[in-house]
């Protein structure tokens, strides 16, 4: 971890019932757990039904606000593919995504009343405004590290593997135990493993 953060700043991006509410607030414990800054904002659309859901998680001596400025993005962490091209404002170049290739259709979606776009589609998009993208399928490698449920927990742990030299891994590890019920935290940490372990083979 640096001492010296003074702006750092992560969107996640879901869908309700996801918990990217629960990633972002493991997020916030570990960089506590270090002695940062840290301030978060949420803006839920519906989140009971699947509506989108947006966390923003800064740290850093010189954050204030619970809402990110526009472009100022440095990593987005995307539990549903298409929630990352929803707020393109927030992005910009250079700002790493962490996305999960397994889609939430929405109803209008189910009932064919709407498309959904193609994922070569989103990736482009998210490519144009000079965005890094890293993709994985979380929800595959839930199931297999016996945890389905924990699919934000592997998009934490393929964050993690990224190394941004922020929020330590060690810290990361910790907060998935004082921030989430201790019952669960067998499973998580085998879903945060998994997560690491592919974002690794991916880099």
């Amino acid at each position: 971890m640096d001492d010296t953060v003074e702006k750092y700043n992560i969107l996640v991006t879901s869908v309700g019932g996801q918990g990217g509410v629960t990633l972002a607030r493991v997020l916030s414990h570990a960089a506590m757990g270090e002695g940062l800054n840290v301030r978060v904002g949420e803006t839920l659309g519906m989140a009971q039904r699947g509506g989108p859901v947006q966390s923003h998680v800064r740290v850093g001596d010189r954050v204030h606000g619970s809402q990110m400025p526009r472009g100022r993005c440095d990593v987005m962490l995307s539990l549903e593919p298409a929630e990352s091209v929803r707020t393109p404002e927030f992005l910009g170049p250079g700002t790493r995504v962490v996305m999960s290739t397994a889609p939430v259709y929405p109803i209008p979606v189910m009932l064919k009343e709407e498309t959904y776009p193609e994922f070569d589609v989103i990736t482009a998009a998210l490519e144009r405004i000079g965005c890094r993208v890293h993709t994985l399928d979380a929800r595959e490698l839930a199931v297999r590290a016996e945890a389905p449920a924990s699919l934000n927990v592997v998009v934490l742990g393929a964050y993690a593997a990224l190394e941004e030299g922020v929020i330590s891994t060690e810290s990361v590890r910790r907060a998935l135990g004082e921030a989430l019920p201790r019952r669960f935290l067998e499973q998580n940490t085998r879903a945060f493993d998994v997560g690491y372990a592919e974002m690794r083979r991916l880099l």
